[in-house]
This record gives structure tokens, C-alpha cells and sequence, in this order.
């Protein structure tokens, strides 16, 4: 036997191997091969084409696009090359009469391929939410107080600032005033919009429905011949009541919307009572708050007895279940499991 192997095999037998790099005949081993490196895949971008919905004119050619891109996104690089047409007046579309895709959805997401193609609709100059309804609210407060304190050049000379001797006349400006105060505290406070801004001329037509509503009802319940209710303090008290109820529960039906969507957040979740007993509404309905409102307005054209107050609250309700329909549909439209006894806005009916 050869004396190199017999060593190495007593070593070895001692607990002592060869040292590393180097094989047992004492030579240096050869290093092993490099793991070959994996190519790194590229990222695949898309194109996107932005073509007038009326025309088919090509208004913006988008190249290399990140595939995870927001519409959002994409409407903010649209707007660079078309600074006039700001995200917020933009509508995007796969189809030119299809529906707006929403801010959240995701290019890689839609049904397009690498090469999209959007269609653009101007939806005009846009206002926020908040300064809408901050206008809408505050000009039936005082136009309702012009008329209550009978200011010069309504009423004849012999009224100006004269005050009703009807307790209801009273009463009836309060409830009129705590309700347009309370929805423009909700409006900064409490209040949380899905979407930040609408069309301007919408504003014009708003403020003249509350506006002009307001002014007739006021005119006719500050009246210097106005008449109180045909069954008198009774008739006001049961008024009263329906109309502070539905306040309240208006208000908490708010209060539990907001919680239910955190600040910043677009999430839409399912509504459920709560422990306040205003929200056991929603086991029956799905909008209560339109439910709590039309019950505000009830009570009030109970307690003034004043026909223009009827209209008005034919008119808001013809109004909010157009509202609350759309709203319901939309609700089992995207939650499967959404309670099947509830209706859109009044339980068991409508």
C-alpha cells in the first residue's frame, strides 16, 4: 500500500478529513461552476389611446405605460398634454357611450389588450360637493328669514319687520332653521363624498329648486293673514314630534354612513343597525336617511298646514326614490349576500 494513501486514510479514520479545496490525493480540488444568473423579465408597459367619444379624433397617445396604472392616473397624464380638460371634467370610457370607468380601476385589469384605447367625454367645468351644498342649504336659512322677519317691500309698509301672533308662525321658523343649520354642519363635519366634484350648471338648478321652494313656503306661512292649523295646538304638537323624531333619526342614519366609510377611503360596505335605535331602520330599508328626511317634511306641512310645504315634500320624495332605487340596485348589484326584506325606501312598499 501506498504510505500517501495509508496516511490519509488513518486521518481520516481520526476524525481528520482533507482539507477543504483540496482532494484526497492532496491536490487542489477545482471550483465548482457559477450558478448561470436568470434573465430578468421585462416589464411588458402598455399603450394608450385616447380618442374623442363624439369625433373618434385622436386626442392623446400615451407610450410605455405602467400596467398596474390607475385611471387616475392616466387622467393626470392626459391632462398634461391638455391642460384645459383637468381630471375632475374628464370621463373615460371603453366605449364612447358606455359608462365612466372609475378612478380606482386598474389598465391591466379591463378588458383591453396592450394597445388600449379610452374615449373621452368633457363633463364641463366641476364644482366640489361641499361648495354645492355649503350654497344650496345657506340660501334657504336666510331667504326663510327675510320672510319670517317681514323685511321692507314684501308684505306692504304697514308689516315691515312686524312680527305673527301665531305661536305656529314661530315655531315653524325654528324647525326650518334647525333643519337647513344642521345639514350644513353635517356638510363640513360630518358628511364623507365618494366623489369630490360636479358639473357646475348643476348648481344653478339645485339652487333653484331649494331656493324657490323656500321663498314660497316662507311667503305664505309668514303671512300677515296667514291662518294656524284647522285643529289647533294639537294638530302642531303630533307635528312637532314626528318632525324632531325624524330629525334625529336622519341625523344618526348619518352618523352611521360616515363610520362606515373611513376618511380617505372610497370602500363601500353593506349597512347595519347599530346600538342606536334610529339605525334599526335599515333591517327594512336601505336608505333611511331619504326615509327620516320625507318624515321631517311631513311633519312640517302637518304643523304649517301650508300647501307650497306639501309640494315641496312631493317633490323631494318623488326625488329620493329615484335616489334610493338607484342605490338599492346598486347594493345587490355588488353585495351577494345583501338582506333580501329590505326596500329602497319606505318597509314592505316601495
Amino acid at each position: 500500500m501506498d504510505l500517501s494513501v495509508s496516511l490519509v486514510a488513518r486521518e481520516a479514520s481520526q476524525g481528520h478529513g482533507p482539507s477543504p479545496g483540496f482532494g484526497l490525493n492532496g491536490l487542489p480540488r477545482p471550483a465548482p461552476p457559477k450558478a448561470a444568473k436568470k434573465p430578468k423579465k421585462g416589464v411588458l408597459f402598455f399603450e394608450v389611446e385616447i380618442l374623442d367619444a363624439k369625433t373618434r379624433e385622436k386626442l392623446c397617445f400615451l407610450d410605455k405605460v405602467e400596467p398596474h396604472a390607475t385611471i387616475a392616473e392616466i387622467k393626470n397624464l392626459f391632462t398634461k398634454s391638455h391642460p384645459q380638460w383637468y381630471p375632475a371634467r374628464q370621463s373615460l370610457r371603453l366605449d364612447p357611450k358606455g359608462k365612466s370607468l372609475k378612478d380606482e380601476d386598474v389598465l391591466q385589469k379591463l378588458p383591453v389588450g396592450t394597445t388600449a384605447t379610452l374615449y373621452f367625454r368633457d363633463l364641463g367645468a366641476q364644482i366640489s360637493w361641499v361648495t354645492v351644498f355649503l350654497t344650496e342649504y345657506t340660501g334657504p336659512l336666510f331667504i326663510y328669514l327675510l320672510f319670517y322677519f317681514r323685511v321692507p317691500f314684501i308684505y306692504g309698509h304697514k308689516y315691515d319687520f312686524t312680527s305673527s301672533r301665531h305661536t305656529v308662525v314661530h315655531l315653524a321658523c325654528i324647525c326650518h332653521s334647525f333643519h337647513y343649520v344642521k345639514r350644513l354642519l353635517e356638510t363640513l363635519f360630518v358628511h364623507r363624498f365618494s366623489h369630490g366634484t360636479m358639473p357646475l350648471r348643476n348648481i344653478f338648478k339645485n339652487c333653484t329648486y331649494y331656493w324657490g321652494f323656500a321663498a314660497w313656503m316662507a311667503y305664505y306661512i309668514n303671512h300677515p293673514l296667514y291662518t294656524p292649523p284647522t285643529y289647533g295646538a294639537q294638530q302642531v304638537k303630533l307635528a312637532l314630534a314626528i318632525f324632531v323624531i325624524c330629525q334625529l333619526g336622519n341625523f344618526s342614519i348619518h352618523m352611521a354612513l360616515r363610520d362606515l366609510r373611513p376618511a380617505g377611503s372610497k370602500t363601500r360596505k353593506i349597512p347595519y343597525p347599530t346600538k342606536n335605535p334610529f339605525t334599526w331602520l335599515f333591517l327594512l330599508v336601505s336608505c333611511p336617511n331619504y326615509t327620516y328626511e320625507m318624515g321631517s317634511w311631513i311633519g312640517f306641512a302637518i304643523m304649517t298646514q301650508c300647501l307650497p310645504v306639501a309640494l315641496f315634500s312631493l317633490a323631494g320624495f318623488i326625488q329620493m326614490t329615484i335616489w334610493a332605487k338607484g342605490k338599492h340596485r346598486s347594493y345587490l348589484k355588488e353585495f351577494r349576500d345583501y338582506p333580501p326584506l329590505r326596500m329602497p325606501i319606505i318597509p314592505f312598499l316601495l
